[in-house]
């Protein structure tokens, strides 16, 4: 029997996290994170795939890849800049059965006018925003709760 998994996939320049404007963003690292969350989701009972990457194709093969794969649970995903220009992001998510799960380090509803569009939120079953990588522990606790009722 194959281990629930949960995708977690994360954009272009968070791998800069810790570095990049920690006033917006943190000082956590993206190891940092993915530690967190691997803990999180251990507790869970869930295991995890971790990717962050700056090419937008990337991430659309990933999400194409959970496709039809029953032991993926959810998609936890911060598409940073690409969460307000990639509808191919948001069409590949169209495709994925299992729970979306939209994560921002910061709100962008309260920065710069042309990141107040999501082509992500439509399509997730909850999003949250504004509370630093707290969120992706958010977004699995949510996972959980829905896999739980």
């Amino acid at each position: 029997m194959t281990t629930p998994t949960l995708l977690f996939l994360l954009g272009p320049n968070l791998n800069m996290l810790g570095v990049r404007e920690p006033e917006i963003y943190g000082s956590q690292t993206l190891d940092d994170i993915k530690t967190m969350c691997a803990n999180e989701a251990a507790k869970k009972g869930f295991s995890i795939e971790f990717h962050q990457s700056n090419h937008e194709g990337v991430l659309v093969e990933l999400i194409q890849n959970v496709v039809g794969k029953m032991h993926y649970q959810g998609v936890i995903i911060n598409a940073a800049a690409y969460t307000h220009t990639s509808i191919a992001i948001h069409d590949a998510l169209k495709m994925v059965s299992c729970p979306v799960i939209e994560v921002h380090h910061s709100d962008p509803s309260t920065r710069e006018d042309f990141r107040h569009i999501s082509y992500i939120e439509p399509l997730a079953a909850k999003v949250f925003k504004g509370n630093g990588a707290q969120g992706y522990v958010s977004a699995i606790e949510s996972i959980a709760e829905m896999h739980s009722l």
